[in-house]
């Protein structure tokens, strides 16, 4: 997967190759999708979610660029599987699911690989969440309309927020 998907599309960053080689990606789906596990593909994971490919994960965590000191929040926690990548890279992250079950089902994937410094919440957070510090990388794989202007004030100085932002077919990621 990674020499022959995620280098070639130029995602170079030594640590974001690790987190991707040391977080086995099949230990996230369903046994019915074993066999496009590592297949450069989404791959859905339920009430209407998917679970992004690996090329599209790495450049998204190459852009950010997320620190080993730094807090993280995710918006659409998924399987875990993309957050379990965040833990590797950042000191704890906070990640929030719309769906409960999705949020059921990371905790038990991100227990079974041994990530141990998120914390998962449950809830809609299309508007804000409520933080009780300044974050350093807010990102958000669930799409906007537009980034809530309370998001951008919760960043810490510094700070940076990656957003899908659109709707339906026009849509984009964008770095603030």
């Amino acid at each position: 997967m990674l020499e022959q998907q995620v280098r070639p599309s130029d995602v170079l960053d030594s640590r974001v190759l690790k987190a991707l080689k040391d977080i086995a990606r099949d230990q996230f789906v369903d046994e019915d999708l074993l066999g496009l596990a590592f297949a450069d593909t989404e791959l859905p994971i339920g009430y209407g979610q998917t679970m992004l490919s690996p090329v599209l994960q790495g450049r998204l965590l190459q852009a950010i660029d997320i620190q080993s000191d730094e807090e993280v929040l995710e918006i659409g926690t998924g399987n875990g599987y993309f957050t379990a990548l965040l833990a590797q890279l950042a000191k704890h992250v906070t990640s929030v699911e719309i769906v409960s079950e999705l949020s059921v089902l990371a905790q038990q994937n991100l227990t079974k690989v041994g990530i141990d410094n998120v914390m998962l919440s449950v809830g809609d957070a299309s508007h804000a969440w409520e933080l009780s510090d300044r974050i350093d990388v807010i990102i958000a794989t669930a799409a906007f309309v537009a980034v809530p202007n309370a998001y951008l004030q919760s960043l810490a100085v510094g700070g940076r927020m990656l957003a899908v932002v659109g709707e339906g077919e026009v849509m984009a990621v964008r770095i603030i």
